[in-house]
């Protein structure tokens, strides 16, 4: 009895047909749609049916008809996809060129820098096709970045000294970031807040009531994540040498203390220098001027700013000092060590490489 269903295209592979197909077959850097073309079409080389080799690969039968069909028309260069439909390309090579270098070289003459709007105004292409090029360079002209860089002399001593700390810490010596964050303000909304409802968010009134401000001392161990933290009304060397006490009774007293904090006048007054001969234990490691980022307790700042202080409300200071001492008791339950991973090295070149930049830039 003859075989019923359509006729199969007779498919004979040449030696070197054979060696290709099964070397794209077998080849780790093969799409998986090319692997399993060649593997259909090998199967169709054995003298199997379009519906054994489906049963056998795991495919529909009318797969296996249309590559082996493919194969049998254009050969090797039938089993690649086609090209797919799509008008053709309207913004050429020059076109895009044109616009990155207008948008890096030149200003607008009614503004200090392009809009999407104003640069297509000025090359007569569509704002779409502005918008998708900046996408494409990563440009964004709305944007601008501010720096500060460092005018401390010694500049360089500073960063080699706070950063062997963090890379490379002493002996029985515990590391702490020490910094102070002043004017914390207590503030409540001047109507109830609404709560979070599916489909809604949280709302609460644009304008807030002062309710009166505290500064908040904090000392981040740097080894272990753990945060001494006192509060005070006033931000004096009073205050600070206060604090110091807090962490002279906090810390073992078998372990040195090394205090990374910034050029505050209250950190460098004959009142603290008297109290630091006193505990020959402690020494003070000042970050360069304007060099905050070097102090690791920033970061755990921006946690508490983030995470409590920015969407809390308070209607007293008492009440926020109460609230920053619980989240603090929360964070040392399970305190999270804040890493350093950049070397000394690694910071001064990328600050020499940016200074020539900026000695280069013509301005």
């Amino acid at each position: 009895m003859g075989q019923r269903g359509t006729r199969m295209a007779e498919l004979v592979l040449s030696d070197s047909e054979r060696e290709t197909l099964e070397r794209w077959a077998r080849r780790h850097k093969s799409a998986q749609a090319l692997a399993l073309r060649c593997r259909i079409v090998l199967a169709c080389a054995e003298g199997a049916s379009n519906t054994e080799v489906a049963e056998r690969l795991g495919v529909n039968r009318m797969t296996v008809g249309k590559w082996r069909a493919r194969f049998v028309v254009h050969r090797l260069d039938g089993l690649h996809d086609e090209p797919r439909p799509g008008g053709p390309r309207s913004i050429g090579d020059d076109d895009v060129e044109r616009v990155v270098v207008k948008t890096l070289e030149e200003t607008p003459v009614d503004a200090t820098h392009w809009s999407t709007r104003s640069m297509a105004k000025a090359t007569g292409m569509s704002q779409s096709a502005v918008s998708r090029i900046w996408r494409a360079f990563g440009l964004k002209p709305h944007l601008v970045d501010e720096f500060k860089l460092s005018p401390d002399p010694l500049f360089i001593d500073k960063v080699r000294d706070i950063v062997g700390l963090y890379l490379n810490p002493p002996d029985a010596a515990v590391v702490l970031c020490v910094d102070e964050k002043t004017q914390v303000q207590a503030l409540d909304r001047t109507a109830p807040i609404l709560p979070l409802l599916p489909g809604t968010p949280e709302r609460r009134t644009h304008d807030y009531k002062r309710n009166g401000t505290t500064n908040l001392y904090a000392a981040l161990d740097v080894a272990s994540g753990q945060v001494i933290v006192d509060v005070a009304p006033r931000h004096r060397t009073e205050e600070f040498r206060r604090f110091l006490n807090l962490i002279n009774k906090s810390v073992p007293e078998h372990l040195d203390v090394h205090v990374v904090l910034d050029n505050q006048s209250t950190h460098k007054t004959p009142s603290i220098q008297r109290w630091l001969l006193r505990h020959p234990r402690f020494t003070l490691h000042f970050t360069p001027t304007y060099s905050s980022w070097l102090n690791l307790v920033e970061r755990w700042f921006a946690e508490l700013t983030t995470k409590w202080l920015k969407r809390g409300t308070h209607r007293s200071v008492k009440d926020l000092v109460a609230s920053i001492r619980t989240w603090t008791t929360n964070w040392n339950d399970e305190p999270k060590p804040f890493i350093w991973h950049k070397s000394a090295d690694e910071i001064l070149d990328a600050l020499a490489n940016y200074c020539n930049r900026i000695s280069d830039s013509g301005h």
